[in-house]
């Protein structure tokens, strides 16, 4: 899915998602992926802040499990599951692996798959 396309509205959102965009100065992959991610977010029927968190020393990205930039979290979760199991955190170009094989930045989907799964995560309304 492309920005320009419509993206699905996630409906049933009950507060506000944080989105963060972990990078390293410089990363080419950041600066081309952020106008995407912002549009993505726009039209996603989602309420979300972006927040840009540069990590700027090896024992940052200790501290974040930095896998890479840049890295792409909603609500503290990584939008690519696999993650978690990663190891090597450290100021590095970051590979996803998408349908499509390997890529610098996620996809449509991977963003808005991750905020599916944090809507989904909300109680019913009236609780």
């Amino acid at each position: 899915m492309t920005p320009s396309s419509s993206a699905p509205a996630l409906h049933g959102a009950r507060r506000e998602r944080q989105v963060d965009l972990l990078y390293f100065r410089g990363c080419p992959s950041h600066e081309a992926f952020l106008p995407r991610l912002r549009s993505l977010l726009a039209g996603s029927g989602v309420a979300a802040s972006l927040r840009l968190v540069e990590i700027r020393t090896d024992d940052e990205a200790q501290r974040e499990h930095f896998v890479g930039s840049p890295t792409v979290r909603v609500d503290g979760i990584d939008v690519e599951p696999s993650a978690v199991a990663r190891s090597g955190d450290g100021m590095q170009c970051r590979l996803y692996h998408t349908d499509a094989g390997i890529s610098g930045t996620p996809t449509d989907d991977q963003v808005l798959a991750a905020l599916q799964r944090r809507v989904a995560t909300d109680p019913p309304a009236g609780r």
